[in-house]
């Protein structure tokens, strides 16, 4: 979050309060799918991002927040929608990222996490927010999904310039983190912290009294205090990659602004942003290749920058980035994911900004990786992918990022969270490629059910637009469905592609949560596009 936004809409819902003690424990590891995301846990060389395996990484997320606010939850679970359809969404969309703001609020052990709708996501009330991020997590993994956790302030109450405060000292900054690292041990679908967002200048005070970088005072510097967090971290779980963003100005004051020169290297930019004296005075961690630097980059609509009104823009622009943070990149000396980044393209400035931003990161698994603020349509100043609805999608917005995101393999519903049933019955003949369902029991209860109709594409190519059809047991009736449009005649029921995502490419998955009145029991006779698939 910058300081010029970030004023949250008004939740217009029934905030529920939910209770429960955080446990902290060990969790299932659980394993990302090879994909854009890669296997196993990562690491870096050079300016990438290494798997397991040694194959290149991209990331191309998403940030959904709210944990950081009062509620210490995500926002939207106030929706219609229910969670797993939010993440559903989200990676058929393309993202196979999924940055998490919080607070350190959220992690104490009264915490409670508020603005949940108990008629949608039922299996969230009582409990902690650390126990709704454990299943968001345990999702997410299961779709090919990645997490990175960011501490984006001390508190539910706003953000800070340093990243400590006094009644949040270094020291509980610190042992959060371990906290959290020691929770997630074993889970390679965490793969990393960002260490705290948007450390900056105090305000308009010209005084050097903010977050400096190289300076030298153990109290301000941020590259310091980076590597004794990123330390800490690394010695409980040496596998995490540490994300460090930059600072507003690398003398911590505000007594240079920008004058038009790239060369000036003490030109302020974006909060968490400048990162001009990483390469002079880079941070130095423990474990080798674990650094990645995460710089922040927004437009007019969070700030009117004097570049934007450069005679020379958008030309300007390379530099710009180069000077501040793509320098790193381009010299090979790290690798670089822009972890927020966004506008609500109600200028037409913006949307240039934005287009040649994303040519800047480069296509394919080579590319500058990043994760888009944000999901939330509630951020004041950018807006979301998601409209105000919080179902359909900004297409404008979603139409310039699209080529650049590597979408998650996988989708299939997280097994420590779902009742599996009986699967269907195996049918074969009818139309063309090849198609396998799975289906899981969500919830029940006297009168109605809640499942997931899992079907993937197992032709050699894609089906666009895709149509699955499917039956229902006797009586069952749709009352609502999500990722995709339901209709249905008799005990028959057609899904047809949502707009946002019309194409199932081969080897992709599409999860087809409904909710029905009647009897529960697996859907049956399942095609796609005609071909009929097998369980």
């Amino acid at each position: 979050m910058t300081q010029w936004r970030k004023a949250f809409g008004a939740l217009a819902a029934a905030v529920v309060a939910a209770s429960g003690l955080v446990a902290f424990g060990a969790t299932g590891q659980i394993a990302a799918a090879a994909s854009g995301t890669g296997s196993g846990y990562l690491h870096t060389s050079g300016n990438k991002i290494l798997d397991s395996t040694g194959a290149t990484v991209r990331l191309t997320g998403i940030n959904w927040f709210g944990m950081e606010t009062d509620n210490k939850t995500f926002h939207g679970l106030w929706s219609s929608r229910t969670w797993r359809q939010q993440l559903d969404q989200m990676a058929q969309l393309g993202y196979n990222t999924l940055r998490v703001p919080f607070s350190d609020d959220a992690l104490k052990p009264d915490a409670k996490a508020t603005g949940i709708n108990d008629y949608t996501n039922p299996d969230l009330i009582g409990l902690s927010p650390l126990q709704i991020l454990d299943k968001v997590i345990g999702y997410a993994g299961q779709k090919g999904m990645r997490v990175i956790l960011d501490r984006h302030r001390p508190t539910s109450a706003g953000q800070t310039a340093l990243w400590y405060t006094a009644g949040v000292p270094e020291s509980t900054w610190i042992t959060d983190w371990k906290t959290l690292a020691q929770h997630y041990a074993g889970n390679t679908t965490v793969i990393g912290a960002d260490l705290h967002n948007e450390p900056h200048a105090e305000g308009t005070n010209p005084a050097a009294t903010g977050a400096c970088w190289g300076c030298g005072d153990t109290a301000r510097d941020w590259r310091l205090a980076a590597e004794r967090a990123g330390n800490a971290i690394l010695g409980v779980q040496p596998n995490w990659l540490i994300f460090v963003e930059g600072v507003s100005c690398p003398s911590g004051g505000l007594s240079n602004v920008w004058d038009g020169d790239p060369s000036n290297d003490e030109d302020c930019g974006w909060w968490g942003g400048n990162l001009s004296k990483a390469g002079e005075f880079p941070v130095r961690l423990s474990v080798p290749g674990r650094l990645v630097y995460s710089p922040h980059e927004y437009a007019t609509s969070v700030y009117n920058q004097p570049w934007f009104s450069a005679p020379d823009y958008p030309a300007n622009m390379t530099a710009i980035w180069d000077k501040y943070w793509g320098y790193l990149y381009k010299q090979n000396i790290a690798p670089l994911m822009m972890g927020e980044f966004g506008t609500t393209l109600a200028n037409p400035v913006d949307k240039v900004w934005l287009e040649k931003l994303m040519a800047y990161t480069g296509t394919g698994v080579n590319g500058i990786s990043f994760t888009y603020w944000s999901w939330n349509p509630n951020s004041g100043d950018t807006g979301g992918i998601l409209n105000d609805d919080w179902t359909t999608v900004n297409q404008a917005k979603q139409s310039i990022l699209q080529p650049y995101l590597i979408p998650p393999a996988g989708g299939g519903p997280d097994p420590t969270t779902t009742t599996p049933t009986t699967p269907t019955t195996p049918t074969t003949g009818g139309g063309t490629g090849g198609c396998q369902t799975a289906w899981n029991l969500d919830n029940s209860w006297q009168g109605g059910f809640q499942g997931t109709l899992t079907v993937t594409n197992t032709a050699t190519s894609a089906a666009n637009p895709w149509k699955v059809v499917f039956t229902l047991p006797a009586g069952a009736t749709i009352a609502s469905g999500w990722n995709g449009t339901f209709t249905q005649s008799g005990t028959k029921v057609t899904v047809t592609a949502p707009t946002y995502s019309p194409s199932l490419a081969a080897g992709a998955a599409v999860s087809l949560g409904f909710t029905a009145n009647g009897t529960s029991g697996a859907p049956s006779a399942v095609t796609l596009n005609a071909a009929a698939c097998t369980t």
